[in-house]
């Protein structure tokens, strides 16, 4: 039998770590957002990319605090032009290089990126492949993985697995949120569980199309399924929280604009690591 001693030790291996994106509430400076999330026992974050002055910004307080940047978001404003045949598919291409370039500037070993967006995206085509080959390529002589997430559409996540593998540094963002918005009825994991990198957990009333980055089990997603899956998958890496107090406006129940940030921070906190304890 083991010592408790061993046990203990066991258990610390075994911990993940948690996270949780910069800003998810207003009303506090970068300063002392990145010191409370420090002290609520959150290691690990991310953000949209932004300009280098910003990200060497963000990463030497983040670095103060020893929060690392785990990924880093990529834009998406306009992600469908990748796949058509004009500009501003070659300009999504060089802002996509940048999150890229803004990684290397953070310590960021992932960026993830959309494949598309809206209910009516592009379908794959050859201009479109092209460009997201490159963008792989670049990534990958950068050092740089490239996690694809779930959006609205299956169809190009399996071109991207089938394309990509994991030897060309290329995996999936699983955002458990979307999953329970965005595509009711479909689930993303027992298809693409082995190529999983990083998270994005949050949670939403099901109501289609309303992503409102509630926190955990606050809305109706089944953290249930989304443990297991986690847990099964052999994943070890971070459970980023994707949160955002001023999207859940509506919900009775769920309304974060009458709480302090201090008090949306210590729920977010005890949220994440109760979903630890259940993977």
């Amino acid at each position: 039998m083991p010592s408790c001693t061993e046990a203990s030790l066991r258990t610390e291996v075994t911990k993940m770590e948690v996270g949780i994106n910069l800003h998810a509430i207003g009303g506090l400076t970068d300063e002392a957002y990145i010191k409370t999330i420090a002290e609520l026992g959150f290691t690990a974050t991310f953000y949209m990319a932004k300009s280098a002055e910003r990200m060497e910004q963000l990463s030497r307080l983040c670095a103060a605090e020893n929060i690392r940047f785990d990924t880093l978001h990529a834009p998406f404003n306009h992600i469908n032009d990748m796949w058509l045949e004009h500009d501003g598919g070659m300009q999504m291409l060089a802002e996509l290089k940048d999150c890229v370039d803004q990684c290397l500037v953070v310590g960021a070993p992932i960026a993830v990126v959309h494949l598309s967006s809206g209910l009516n995206p592009p379908t794959i085509t050859d201009i479109g492949r092209g460009r997201f080959e490159e963008l792989v390529a670049y990534a990958q002589k950068k050092g740089v993985k490239i996690a694809f997430e779930n959006q609205r559409k299956l169809f190009n996540l399996a071109w991207a697995f089938e394309t990509f593998s994991p030897e060309d540094g290329v995996g999936f963002c699983w955002d458990c949120g979307h999953e329970n918005c965005f595509t009711p009825g479909k689930q993303f994991m027992p298809l693409f569980s082995d190529r999983l990198i990083c998270t994005h957990i949050h949670d939403n009333m099901g109501v289609f199309n309303e992503d409102k980055h509630m926190l955990p089990f606050d809305g109706s997603q089944d953290f249930d399924r989304v443990a297991r899956q986690i847990r099964e998958s052999g994943y070890r890496g971070v459970l980023m929280l994707e949160v955002m107090a001023g999207t859940s406006d509506h919900y009775e129940g769920v309304n974060y604009q009458g709480i302090s940030p201090m008090e949306y921070l210590q729920r977010a906190a005890a949220a994440v690591k109760r979903l630890e304890k259940m993977i």
